[in-house]
């Protein structure tokens, strides 16, 4: 199939804008708790009239600064509530939020800041506030910088005690479907970062339609979800508007490394997340039972999930045997696990990268099924999704209601839809390449299937060519590879070589555990056992069940281990965990060489 589109199941108000759902939300359901706020480790509740009166607060305290409708706003936080009370705040005072991602440098902020034109910008921290005034003197539209961790909320909630709350929503009902709501940066695997122009008919059309095709998700008064990716990122934007528009009870937190305490506590009946979290959860959960000499229990019950779930795509199901050591396995083991995303969840939404079908079986086998979608920045985050209700595991799911996926002569994926952002900020030449007739290039390869799933297979511009002509997709061998507990990262490479190549970095969090089942002294590191004939098999394991999954043309013949992993700080990372291939390939040019000629 080379094109496929839904009707859509949301009308966008044409001239409504996003602050109308908080109103809306105060109205219809004044105290049902919309947000979760963490304050000195406990869960507080905020509801729908509270939240728009904070909102409301904070506005006033913008437009008695000088902001005026139409300008932009910087948001340099951590995932936290503020961040929502915030990007409500500046839509309701006229501007338009600039996110920056608070790992960002000075150079990157001072480019953010100065290419959107901001006149001013909320920061989370004293490092934040620092990054922002070495930078300062390059940006002159640049009039106020408010810190959250210096009272920024209560700063401007006093300078805008004279404005009425009529004030405030003379001000909100300026702006219009087609104005633009934010300006996000996509961070990009090469060159300077590019603002994408989202108005808030991307976000009406994206979480509406995505609202009303996941309905039993969002149960108003009984769901929840549990945000910890960057709310600078699109797919955290995602999630928060969404949250509010059903509404359900939206937490956020900005520490990955308490998930599984925060987890527990907040009890969201709906995940939001990377592949990387859910390989995490299944390694540790494996290396746990390990542990404790119950690896082989753990193995069989994983083995049962995923045949579990399998049969389940059949027209009989499970058989009568099959149904009943699932049963036994659920009280041993799957609970368990449930257990440790909660206790509550029965659905995930993944995004990102590919999660891999074993995983994704093993998931919905063990009752707590892992949708997975497709987007961009450019397409306000999901562009497809796997339906609740009929989820085709492996694939990224079916397009946005409202929305058209085609796919073009070249196999690439092509995307139109109210959804879609206008175009580049400043940026005519890059739009023009982007956006043809309506329609977003988007880089990808991919295929549809009979119903309409959509199935992504790589990058136009990320295959490789062998030196015997061969080309190859590095993502479906990377997602295998990258699954083994063992292994952090893998790069695939072989452009113009003889033969294809791999560079791999070792997990740290579970490299400890590795030492001690094989009997190695504790502390060491990649470097020290780059090697090691035990890691070094080990690691070809990774790589034969990787190979397992392409032709012999396609796949890895050597490798090589990295000292280190690759990490946003590295440079080796955009920010939301994107390889940034050219950099990866530039640093480690000497070890490439080695796996050709070592």
């Amino acid at each position: 199939m080379r094109e496929f589109s839904l009707p859509a199941l949301y009308e966008v108000p044409a001239d409504g804008n996003l602050t109308d759902l908080i109103r809306r939300n105060a109205s219809l359901h004044p105290d049902v708790a919309v947000i979760g706020r963490k304050v000195e480790g406990r869960w507080q509740d905020v509801t729908a009239v509270e939240f728009l009166a904070e909102v409301r607060a904070a506005a006033k305290g913008l437009m008695a600064s000088g902001v005026k409708p139409g300008d932009r706003v910087g948001l340099l936080s951590r995932t936290r509530y503020e961040w929502a009370l915030l990007d409500f705040a500046i839509w309701s005072a006229g501007g338009v939020t600039v996110p920056v991602y608070e790992t960002s440098s000075p150079e990157q902020i001072e480019w953010i800041l100065g290419d959107s034109g901001a006149v001013a910008c909320l920061v989370e921290t004293d490092a934040h506030e620092a990054a922002v005034a070495s930078v300062r003197e390059s940006l002159p539209d640049l009039k106020h910088v408010w810190r959250i961790e210096g009272g920024a909320v209560e700063t401007l909630r006093t300078a805008g005690a004279d404005l009425t709350d009529e004030e405030v929503d003379e001000r909100s009902a300026l702006a219009d479907a087609d104005t633009p709501a934010t300006i996000v940066y996509t961070s990009g695997t090469t060159g300077r970062p590019k603002g994408c122009v989202l108005t808030h008919r991307s976000f009406f059309a994206e979480c509406g339609n995505a609202v009303e095709r996941l309905k039993p998700l969002f149960r108003t008064g009984d769901s929840s979800v549990l945000l910890f990716l960057p709310a600078a990122h699109v797919f955290g934007r995602l999630v928060e508007v969404a949250a509010l528009m059903a509404p359900i009870r939206l937490g956020m937190v900005s520490d990955i490394k308490n998930l599984t305490d925060d987890l527990a506590g907040f009890r969201p009946t709906l995940i939001l997340g990377v592949p990387r979290v859910f390989e995490k959860v299944y390694n540790g959960a494996r290396a746990k039972a390990q542990a404790d000499g119950k690896g082989k229990i753990f193995d069989k019950a994983a083995d049962t999930a995923i045949a579990y779930s399998r049969a389940m795509d059949t027209p009989s199901g499970p058989g009568f045997g099959l149904k009943l050591k699932h049963k036994v396995f659920d009280r041993l083991v799957y609970g368990k696990l449930r257990a440790v995303l909660g206790g509550r969840a029965t659905h995930a939404i993944s995004g990102g990268a590919p999660l891999g079908e074993r995983l994704g079986h093993f998931y919905r086998g063990i009752g707590f099924t892992v949708l997975e979608g497709y987007g961009l920045t450019e397409s306000c985050a999901a562009t497809a999704f796997n339906p609740w209700d009929r989820p085709k595991i492996g694939t990224v799911g079916q397009p946005l209601p409202g929305s058209v996926i085609r796919i073009a002569d070249d196999g690439e994926v092509m995307l139109h839809g109210e959804h879609l952002f206008t175009g580049y900020w400043n940026n005519e030449k890059a739009t023009a390449e982007a956006l043809e007739d309506g329609w977003f290039h988007t880089g990808d390869l991919g295929t549809l299937d009979e119903d309409g799933y959509l199935s992504i297979t790589g990058r136009k511009k990320e295959i490789l060519v062998t030196a015997g002509g061969k080309n190859v997709a590095p993502a479906v061998i990377e997602d295998r590879i990258r699954a083994h507990a063992l292994i952090a990262e893998c790069m695939v490479v072989g452009d113009g070589r003889p033969f294809v190549g791999a560079l791999v970095t070792l997990d740290e969090d579970f490299l400890p555990r590795w030492l001690e089942r094989h009997d190695k002294p504790a502390g060491l590191t990649a470097a020290d056992l780059a090697d090691d004939p035990d890691l070094l098999a080990d690691v070809q394991k990774a790589v034969d069940d990787g190979n397992a999954a392409v032709s012999k043309a396609e796949s890895v013949r050597k490798f090589r281990i990295l000292p280190g992993q690759f990490t946003e700080e590295s440079g080796h990372v955009t920010p939301s965990l994107k390889l940034k291939r050219n950099v990866v390939a530039k640093d480690f040019a000497h070890e490439i060489e080695a796996i050709y000629h070592g």
